[in-house]
């Protein structure tokens, strides 16, 4: 172990205590001690502190008491000629840094400089969180790269960034280097796009920012991993397990706050790689492998991250000129950048999928009828038609719009393809960069081929994909394919519960809610909202030993409550015994568990003898006195809590939503937003129901924010849920 990385660790740390101990100084003298502090929009206080120490910092005061503890963590720094061969001195001063740091970047906020200015994003809110963190633990993102300093020219580090983003990775960007120059910066200056969307996050511009990409990780493994605040130990298990994370120091050299930082990302199992030529620490122990890992060339620094990580990342290369994953998917082709465009406002543009007997098509046929991109002038809206004709033993026409679903994630993911819309209502997009690069219509071909046969190769043998751009030969198909839209939606509406003896379990989530399991039926989709019982049906053929399993209902135990033996059976066996009983219809007896991918949850409102059901995406408080952040946290990690319950957004839709305890009717709040994007539904259920105008009898943040001024807007306006039987 090298003395020298201790010394400069623990001096660093010491820095850092003092930066944060004036910082705090300076704020209480301008804003006084009981002035509120907080990263914006999250209930998780400041995460680091929270999750090891359990305290709720809610003012300036209450960051005291956690200074002084960052205090007694830290050692003396050590002479040269004397040291201890174990990390326990420097692992206390990396946590006594993160401490520190969080106080920095808190303080910020309130008396600057203002964390979020230019490229700079500071702290991501829970909605960021609840979106992208479960990327971290269902796998769709191994890992993160957080990024500390600059690499030697701005080529290089888009190289690098494109090589984390090809292996799914998310890069968190902070501080500079020391030659002075900043990752983000340069990635900025090349014109790369950042932000969640493109996985290219730049937390902020100096070291305390770090705090941002760990604070995320302690957030996951509380939202996600049911871990408990201040149950440091087990956060910092569920970190090394769960998150691969590294560090990546870049710009020869690092200082000792950088020093300082990394050690605190030790405590996580999260090692550092860098290119400066500094002292190794290579023992294991703390991190699965070797904790520091120095002289890495910028062409290896990836591949040796990863491979000191101990990730698994599964990559497979399409032949096509650009980059491909999903870290792409969130690229935003602007106006300007724009070569052409499919469909939108101007052209006609659809894409579809449609079973045909395996003699009828040829696998990996790639037909380009009409004009190619290199014929259109830049700036052209394309009519476009992308026929794909898929063929398997095991191929179902029910697994069509399954497929076509898919087209949107495939196509999205490679760089320099915007994709939007599905269907005959679509609007895509190809970059001058893209098109620059020798992307070509063929290449629409080549991806969805590919990716087809790599993800549904169970059902499917053969993928034939014919584009066509001549607006005539679109306008021919248009027809054709409405009417298949027209017969599947008619299909899938002719189905309910009482119709098939078979539900579908989806267990995805057990790897961080292990006694959590969703019961999927036509009339009740994952809670999530991206597993329908038509998914599930054909993620089971597709994979027969996966996470969606067939479950017989069996002999009806309580048809009103939604309770078969069967389903009971299945749960209680899925879930380690510590469940024996759901109610698919019911949020008050045996409800179905959660996990905390939920789009929403519904919580039980006594005084108006209804629910309210929130978004994960609506930040404030709500009427029954807590954010979604908190009620995520009382109804998630695979548990039973009657009076709540998750579910999609689609099930509000549904006849059989709480339909054991009243129904549609018991609604009687929700945010504004979500009553405008999930309105229609709602109605057309409601009036099935004999609810007359039952929207508008619905309240939200702009009518009422409190459960009394719920009930005196719920007389004046006759809702429904005052006519029924009490709740309680």
């Amino acid at each position: 172990m090298s003395k020298i990385i201790c010394s400069a660790a623990i001096r660093g740390a010491h820095k850092i205590v003092q930066q944060a101990e004036d910082k705090l100084k300076d704020a209480i003298a301008q804003k006084g001690k009981d002035h509120k502090v907080e990263f914006p929009n999250t209930g998780y206080f400041f995460p680091i502190i929270l999750s090891m120490t359990g305290r709720e910092v809610k003012t300036l005061e209450e960051l005291l008491p956690v200074l002084e503890e960052a205090k007694t963590l830290l050692p003396e720094v050590p002479a040269e000629e004397h040291w201890l061969p174990y990390l326990g001195h420097t692992l206390d001063a990396g946590m006594a840094t993160l401490f520190a740091e969080e106080i920095i970047e808190g303080c910020k906020y309130l008396i600057g400089p203002n964390p979020v200015e230019g490229i700079w994003l500071g702290a991501a809110d829970d909605i960021i969180l609840r979106e992208r963190g479960i990327e971290f633990v269902d796998g769709t993102a191994p890992g993160f790269a957080a990024i500390v300093g600059g690499a030697p020219d701005a080529d290089t580090a888009v190289r690098i960034a494109r090589e984390l983003q090809e292996k799914n990775l998310y890069v968190f960007m902070c501080d500079k280097g020391a030659n002075g120059l900043r990752f983000a910066e340069q990635l900025d200056s090349k014109g790369v796009q950042l932000g969640w969307e493109t996985r290219l996050v730049p937390f902020g511009d100096s070291i305390s920012a770090a705090v941002y990409a760990l604070g995320f990780a302690n957030r996951a493994a509380m939202s996600f991993g049911a871990v408990k605040p201040g149950d440091f130990r087990r956060n910092l298990i569920y970190n090394k397990n769960r998150i691969f994370a590294f560090v990546m120091a870049l710009g020869g050299g690092v200082s000792d706050e950088q020093y300082a930082t990394a050690a605190g990302a030790i405590n996580y199992g999260f090692p550092t790689i860098t290119d400066a030529d500094i002292p190794e620490i290579l023992p294991t122990g703390v991190c699965t492998y070797e904790h520091v890992v120095s002289n890495i060339t910028h062409d290896k620094i990836v591949e040796k991250s990863i491979e000191v990580r101990g990730l698994k990342v599964s990559v497979h290369k399409l032949d096509i000129p650009v980059s491909y994953g999903p870290a792409f998917e969130g690229e935003r082709i602007r106006k300007d950048d724009m070569y052409v465009e499919f469909g939108g406002p101007k052209a006609h543009g659809f894409e579809f999928v449609t079973m045909r007997e395996v003699g009828e098509i040829e696998d990996n046929k790639i037909e380009i009828i009409g004009p190619d991109l290199d014929e259109f002038e830049e700036g052209s809206s394309i009519n476009i038609g992308i026929y794909i004709e898929v063929a398997g033993r095991k191929m179902q026409k029910d697994f069509e719009p399954i497929l076509e679903r898919q087209i949107h994630r495939f196509l999205g993911e490679a760089q320099g393809i915007f994709h939007m819309g599905q269907r005959h209502q679509i609007r895509h997009r190809i970059s001058k960069d893209g098109f620059n690069s020798g992307l070509r219509l063929k290449h629409i071909g080549t991806i969805l081929h590919a990716k087809f046969h790599d993800e549904y190769g169970a059902i499917v043998d053969k993928v034939q994909v014919t584009v066509k751009t001549k607006k005539e030969d679109v306008e021919k198909l248009i027809d054709e394919v409405q009417q298949a839209f027209v017969e599947r939606d008619e299909r899938m509406m002719g189905m309910s519960d009482e119709t098939t003896n078979l539900f579908y379990s989806c267990s995805l989530c057990q790897s961080f809610a292990p006694t959590h399991v969703c019961i999927i039926s036509p009339e009740r989709s994952g809670l999530c909202g991206s597993v329908s019982w038509l998914d599930a049906k054909a993620s089971y053929e597709i994979t027969p030993t996966g996470p969606n399993q067939p479950i017989e209902k069996s002999s009806v135990v309580d048809e009103s409550m939604g309770q078969w033996e069967g389903v009971n059976k299945f749960l209680s066996d899925a879930s380690s015994r510590k469940f024996d009983k759901v109610s698919m219809y019911s949020m008050l007896v045996d409800p179905m568990t959660s996990c905390g991918c939920f789009e929403c949850i519904s919580v039980l409102l006594p005084m108006c003898n209804g629910i309210m059901t929130v978004h994960r995406d609506f930040t404030e408080m709500t009427p029954c006195g807590m954010k979604f952040s908190t009620l995520a946290g009382s109804v998630g990690g695979g548990q039973q809590t009657p009076g709540f319950v998750g579910h999609s957004k689609l099930f509000m839709a549904s006849k059989k939503f709480i339909s054991a305890d009243g129904g549609l009717a018991r609604l009687v709040w929700m945010p504004k937003e979500l009553k405008e994007e999930m309105g229609e539904y709602i109605e057309g259920t409601a009036q099935e129901l004999g609810l007359e105008d039952f929207l508008s009898k619905i309240a939200d943040e702009t009518i009422c924010t409190t459960e009394e001024e719920i009930l005196d807007h719920l007389q004046k306006v006759n809702h429904p849920a005052l006519q029924l039987e009490a709740l309680i």
